[in-house]
């Protein structure tokens, strides 16, 4: 018997309050696995998770592949139904200064119908929401899911690939929900059909042996952290558009920011030039873009009167569909390789190398999920859209299963500030999540 939208919406109802408790044991527990973090917590996340999933009558082994631990659920489908793999992550950014949250980042709050933490939303609102939609059906699920929570998402998925690789079998799928995008806004739901990738790199600048007085040698001699600022100039023109050659860039984004909303979201302040030209959704979703995350030299209230030896920029480089990260890398080396100011000796270093993707929104799978989105917003179409950021998993899951159908769902909403400080879950959003996936499993069924 297949269960009605209002046997759904009643079930979902009733599980949100231990959801939401058990969402917020999620978030006190800071599973970063950047290196000099405590990845004893990474470990604790993943049982956490692990133990969820059998409550839900899954078959569950956590795994890892010379990297932070992934959690692996699965119950066969009933006959003739098909497999559904639901995808997201347990990991969670650095916290970064704890002066800047209005409370303490892993000990969740609830403030104007938005819960606040590290990770609320990004992603273990996704864990939670397939733990939802799991409990929904209890043990009437009318599809066969492999549950997949991946432990290093954020650090790059470096070892993604190989366990995807030990368990090809295990993994394989008709369907893929990747349950870690954006919606459009708040009451306007949203399918992910595009992400760009993502190249991280570092770069060093070395002028000198050793630090040298700034007043006895300063005037001849380029110190290596006035020279890394004029070699970080060049990646950009005086538009603000990348400089870089041999990038992609592309046209034709279906929906468009207005202006307000735009700087009201990333919070520009007054007087400051947005960057580039055209449609701010091609320049987010379908143009490359460079920031400089952070660079080493001498602390201000610690620097000596020398000249810097050496200076080291962190680099992110979001790149466009159609674009291929290792010909990125290359191109980018090249630019600051040749543009090394006086003869400054440039080393560039990748971190990790992501690509983009594009995702054909059509068939059977994709009317199942909009007619689910559908009906868990009271009406309302999900908007198609695509993502400035990068999800590895996305390409990777394009590369090993091309014969499934790749559903980007959205748990965050542009409000959510995710990575940054005081990053926040609308609850009302969350719970209309929940009941769209399990609505979608629903439908997928039929």
């Amino acid at each position: 018997m297949t269960l009605a939208d209002q046997d759904l919406r009643d079930a979902i109802r009733r599980e949100l309050p231990r959801i939401r408790a058990d969402l917020e044991r999620l978030i006190r527990i800071p599973g970063v696995a950047f290196d000099g973090f405590d990845h004893a917590h990474v470990e604790r996340s993943a049982r956490t998770v692990a133990e969820l999933l059998r409550d839900c009558g899954l078959d569950v082994q956590v795994s890892r592949a010379d990297g932070q631990p992934a959690v692996i659920g699965r119950r066969p489908a009933p006959p003739g139904a098909p497999t559904v793999l639901l995808y997201a992550h347990h990991d969670v950014q650095p916290a970064g200064d704890p002066m800047l949250w209005d409370g303490d980042p892993f000990e969740p709050v609830e403030r104007d119908g938005r819960l606040y933490g590290r990770g609320a939303a990004d992603d273990k609102a996704g864990v939670m929401a397939h733990i939802a939609a799991l409990r929904a059906f209890g043990d009437r699920l009318p599809v066969g899911v492999v549950v997949f929570v991946e432990g290093e998402e954020e650090y790059g998925s470096g070892s993604l690939d190989r366990l995807l690789e030990l368990h090809a079998d295990l993994l394989h799928a008709d369907v893929i929900v990747v349950a870690d995008s954006d919606n459009w806004d708040i009451g306007r739901p949203a399918l992910t059909v595009s992400l760009r990738g993502v190249v991280s790199c570092f770069v060093e600048v070395a002028t000198l042996g050793n630090a040298v007085h700034s007043g006895m040698f300063g005037g001849p001699v380029p110190d290596a952290l006035t020279a890394l600022v004029r070699l970080l100039s060049t990646l950009h023109d005086e538009n603000g558009e990348v400089a870089v050659g041999g990038l992609t860039r592309g046209e034709g984004s279906a929906v468009e920011w207005a202006e307000d909303r735009f700087r009201r979201e990333a919070g520009v302040l007054d007087g400051i030039t947005l960057l580039g030209d055209g449609r701010l959704t091609d320049r987010v979703w379908n143009r490359p873009a460079i920031a400089v995350l952070g660079i080493d030299g001498p602390r201000t209230g610690e620097a000596p009167n020398a000249l810097v030896p050496r200076a080291r920029a962190k680099l992110s480089v979001r790149i466009a569909p159609g674009d291929e990260p290792q010909t990125a890398y290359a191109a980018l080396r090249a630019h600051l390789e040749k543009h090394a100011p006086w003869g400054a000796h440039v080393r560039v270093i990748a971190e990790s190398l992501g690509s983009p993707c594009r995702i054909d929104p059509t068939g059977p799978a994709y009317d199942a999920a909009r007619s689910a989105i559908a009906v868990a917003w009271d009406g309302v179409a999900p908007v198609e859209i695509g993502i400035g950021g990068s999800i590895p998993c996305v390409a990777t899951f394009q590369h090993r299963f091309p014969a499934a159908a790749i559903l980007v769902t959205g748990i965050e909403d542009p409000y959510c500030a995710a990575h940054g400080p005081n990053e926040s879950l609308h609850l009302g959003e969350f719970a209309r999540t929940c009941l769209a996936e399990a609505l979608l499993l629903r439908n997928l069924a039929g």
